[in-house]
């Protein structure tokens, strides 16, 4: 079931919000390096509830709320504010696996690196290891790459499955929200949707990596099983609205998905 959201919390969620509809009114240069990213970053770091890199992070519920970007200017301004990680690092752009016995799973932009957690705090680097865990108790191999063309999870997912030896692939926004898909499948023709962050444990997530295994080895699992609580989109609509904000100013058009090593102590 959803968490509840304190009114302190609430009342900061407000604030950035307001924050951005002022925003939306300046004028666009195209003759000078914008800032707007990191400053945003800052500007959306929660006091006390933070889910970015000076604390916390945040993420969004919807799964189509996201869309590719029509313009890179200000998607790569926000280099400033990514975290570097020991656990997370890159080794070059993705190449398609020829390996059958694998699912790759693409991340979103600002995962791990600037939004640090799910919506309901669920560190990312939990995230992975439950999804890649449930993927290896089926004997399969995972491999993760990181997507910067869209923040959008089923179009993540329709470009990492054509990476995957298997073509099924497990995709992951920032917030939370994930889903499985196949390769030569239409972006929103998925195998399971898991559009609800709220209500995604890390149970839940290391269950969608078996059930990706199950469908690379070509089996018909049940669907994984999930809460619908129709209370949570109510409840996390704006912070969603924020944590969209931010994943989506880190897209980056036309830059190739990127080799993620992930190393877990």
């Amino acid at each position: 079931m959803s968490q509840e959201i304190d009114e302190t919390l609430l009342r900061n969620i407000i604030k950035n919000v307001i924050g951005e509809m002022k925003d939306t009114d300046t004028p666009i240069s195209f003759g000078k390096k914008d800032s707007s990213a990191s400053h945003e970053s800052n500007q959306l770091a929660l006091h006390g509830d933070s889910w970015f890199k000076s604390g916390d992070d945040p993420v969004s519920n919807s799964s189509s709320a996201t869309a590719t970007a029509s313009a890179p200017s200000q998607s790569t301004s926000g280099n400033g504010d990514i975290k570097s990680l020991d656990w997370f690092k890159h080794v070059g752009v993705a190449k398609p696996g020829l390996s059958k016995d694998e699912v790759v799973i693409g991340v979103a932009p600002a995962f791990a690196e600037v939004l640090t957690k799910t919506m309901t705090k669920i560190p990312h680097k939990d995230v992975l290891r439950q999804i890649i865990a449930g993927i290896e108790e089926e004997g399969l191999k995972a491999r993760v790459v990181k997507v910067y063309r869209t923040s959008d999870v089923s179009f993540i997912a329709d470009e990492v499955d054509k990476l995957s030896g298997s073509g099924i692939a497990v995709a992951v926004q920032s917030k939370g929200t994930a889903i499985i898909h196949q390769k030569d499948q239409e972006p929103l023709n998925n195998l399971e949707l898991f559009p609800q962050a709220p209500v995604i444990d890390l149970p839940t997530y290391r269950a969608i990596g078996k059930n990706a295994a199950q469908y690379a080895k070509g089996l018909s699992p049940d669907p994984v099983p999930t809460v619908n609580d129709q209370m949570a989109r109510v409840q996390y609509t704006a912070l969603s609205s924020l944590m969209h904000i931010a994943e989506t100013k880190r897209v980056v058009v036309g830059k190739p998905a990127e080799e993620i090593q992930v190393t877990f102590n």
